[in-house]
């Protein structure tokens, strides 16, 4: 064994805290960018999930970008190598603040995924590149001064540190500063690492001089060799499955079981946790209890658990990714190098890391219908847990092997069973479904888990309306209070597609126009539903492209009545319920015109949000709540729904049809106005 395994006594507290120091306050950093900039552009792109996980695609890539300069730039010699990182460092400076400009909003037509990460290079290329260098970077000239001493804890608090502001952006920074001044604060604390960062590279090249003389006075030292290609390939392999385990855990987790909000943080957490484990220290990677209990999970994560089962769903996928994450970090810990290789370990982790997010972000999009990685991941998984172990664990993890894969199969094809259509794009999965009780055959559209519309079957239901837009709803009643109020002719803008179900209410001579962000859910409305075929109103083209970013584009529309129902799934584009976007709504309806927001959500309670809006700018709010008959063939086709209906006619809303199921939308002193810049989805959580 040579030296550098062995911790020197004499090393004192004082000299590891600049590296320490650096290292935790980078990882933060790094961290804490990442929902500060996705904030900043979520509402660009729809409000989509799929945003995140294109976001997670450009920051693993990024950090292997930054450990590959690591480890390349050792060539140099230390001298030579700080010198390069200084002047990038202050470089980088050149780039503050760390606001997106609103140059790169779509118009609609863009492919999102390309447009996202170079947005991102644009932005916060080039300090977030440098971020990622300071882990193994620090480590290294760590060794060189100290070359006694095992850096591998100051990975555990990089990521101790990555945890930290994860928790902490919306608990405590996002509820007390709006965008720009996270913004300016964060370009601020970056501004203070760049000093530190130089300031720690230039000791280390004066003070590493002098180690090296103490050392070779003191001996030569065994050199470690090299890792083999094999061992390199390996840590590759263990952590491209943490990465693709915590990507496929979150699509299934918010697509199919709970879109709660902020639901990604909890496997991100899990998923930085078992690094912080398994790096302090051996004792946490118990091998043995972890490889046994993957051994149990990886069958029963791949039995189909149905969704309505929330808590067991939630552990069962939630639990399994912290196992299986420790199982792979655990045994990278076990494989790590000697620490003069150390910037080649974390290369090959920081490949795997990209690969993952680039197979579950990007290439199962495009080539799987529906969301299938998770099926596929537990696989690869018991594959991996085969390959990892020996003797009787290697004949247990055959057996466990068998019913995964198995289980994994007949869950995809469950998953696909009974669907007449399915497909997938950057803004999910969209399938449609037909059932059919007492005769009667209705066809829903979901979106995830959620039904977005549908359309009765039949010559004789041409045109009826159905789920959350029944007669008895907040669009029937007020449809129905319009038609004898204002007779004349009407014009109608509906943000969200779905299956065109409000086109049911157009007359002759009224016009009704839709916007919508997904292509696949126009290809899917034209095909499998014929709302906007039969309506007796002109239906222009759909116009593609998030709602609100084509109503800024377009001069005042003098709608009658405009409808936001862009939600997918339970997940809110909070971007679509903020003040600004109130104001630009009114500056589309007539003066007496009708805002209708969808505020029907199992997690969000949207209602105080709508009311602060309306009391601000003179607004008469109500929300109408329609709970039809639950039972079997009583218009089953019908869904329960919450609707607000915004307008400054208040007379409207004392119709009869309205006020009977209207009651009033009330306001909370305690909460803020929802901005652009400014909102916390935590204050409204139900």
């Amino acid at each position: 064994m040579s030296s550098a395994s062995a911790a020197p006594a004499a090393l004192g507290r004082s000299a590891i805290l600049p590296y320490a120091g650096t290292i935790f306050l980078s990882a933060f950093l790094l961290f804490l960018v990442q929902p500060i900039i996705a904030k900043q552009i979520l509402p660009w792109f729809g409000g989509s999930a799929a945003v995140w996980t294109t976001c997670l695609v450009f920051f693993q890539s990024t950090l292997l970008a930054g450990y590959a300069y690591a480890d390349l730039t050792q060539r140099l010699g230390l001298k030579r190598q700080t010198y390069v990182h200084i002047g990038l460092l202050t470089l980088s400076l050149l780039t503050l603040p760390i606001l997106a400009s609103e140059a790169w909003k779509p118009q609609g037509d863009e492919e999102p995924i390309a447009r996202i990460l170079l947005l991102l290079t644009v932005t916060i290329g080039l300090p977030y590149f440098l971020l990622s260098t300071t882990t193994p970077l620090l480590q290294a000239w760590f060794v060189r001064r100290f070359h006694a001493a095992v850096p591998y804890r100051l990975f555990a608090l990089s990521n101790f540190a990555s945890l930290l502001a994860l928790l902490g952006f919306p608990v405590l920074f996002e509820p007390v500063l709006d965008l720009k001044e996270l913004g300016w604060g964060w370009s601020a604390v970056y501004t203070l690492f760049v000093v530190l960062c130089a300031a720690t590279g230039l000791a280390s090249v004066r003070l590493a001089a002098r180690a090296e003389d103490e050392r070779a006075n003191g001996g030569s030292t065994t050199e470690a060799p090299p890792p083999t290609l094999g061992t390199q390939l390996l840590w590759l392999a263990l952590s491209g499955m943490g990465s693709v385990m915590l990507l496929a855990v979150s699509n299934h987790v918010t697509q199919n079981i709970a879109s709660v909000p902020f639901m990604w943080v909890v496997p991100l957490s899990l998923y930085l946790i078992t690094f912080i484990l398994c790096f302090d220290h051996p004792r946490w990677y118990v091998r043995p209890l972890f490889v046994a209990l993957l051994l149990a999970l990886l069958p029963w994560m791949a039995f189909k658990i149905p969704s309505l089962e929330l808590k067991l769903s939630l552990a069962t996928y939630l639990g399994g990714l912290f196992v299986a994450c420790m199982f792979c970090h655990g045994e990278l810990a076990r494989l790590k190098p000697d620490p003069r290789h150390l910037t080649r370990f974390y290369l090959m982790m920081s490949v795997g890391g990209a690969l993952g997010a680039v197979l579950v972000a990007i290439v199962a999009p495009n080539t799987l219908e529906g969301y299938f990685e998770l099926n596929i991941t537990l696989g690869l998984l018991a594959l991996l847990l085969v390959m990892r172990t020996s003797g009787l664990w290697a004949v247990a993890a055959l057996v466990a092997l068998v019913p995964t894969v198995y289980f994994s199969y007949t869950g995809a094809k469950e998953y696909a069973a009974g669907m007449r259509t399915m497909e997938r794009d950057f803004y999910g999965v969209v399938r449609t479904r037909d059932r059919t009780v007492n005769g009667v055959t209705y066809r829903a559209m979901y979106h995830g888990g959620i039904i977005h519309g549908g359309q009765l079957q039949g010559a004789q239901f041409k045109n009826v309306p159905s789920d959350y837009f029944g007669p008895g709803s907040g669009y029937g009643r007020l449809f129905t209070a319009l038609n004898e109020r204002r007779p004349q002719p009407r014009s109608v803008g509906i943000i969200g597609l779905g299956a065109g179900v409000v086109a049911a209410y157009g007359r002759a001579g009224d016009e009704v126009v839709f916007y919508e962000i997904s292509p696949k859910v126009v290809d899917i409305e034209k095909t499998e539903f014929s709302f906007l075929r039969d309506t007796p109103a002109k239906v222009p083209p759909v116009i593609l492209g998030d709602g609100r970013l084509s109503l800024e584009r377009e001069a005042p529309r003098n709608y009658d009545v405009l409808g936001i129902d862009a939600f997918s799934g339970d997940s809110i584009p909070m971007h679509l319920v903020t003040r600004e976007a109130m104001q630009l709504y009114l500056k589309h309806i007539k003066p007496d015109g009708v805002i209708v927001f969808q505020a029907t959500n199992r997690y969000i309670d949207l209602l105080p949000v709508i009311a602060r809006h309306a009391r601000d700018l003179g607004l008469h709010a109500v929300v109408v709540s329609d709970y039809p008959p639950s039972s079997i063939g009583a218009d089953y086709w019908l869904s329960s729904t919450d609707q607000v209906l915004v307008t400054r006619d208040k007379a409207l809303l004392e119709h009869p049809r309205i006020r009977e199921a209207a009651s009033e939308v009330r306001d909370r002193p305690d909460l803020p106005t929802f901005t652009d810049s400014h909102h916390n989805l935590f204050r409204i959580l139900k």
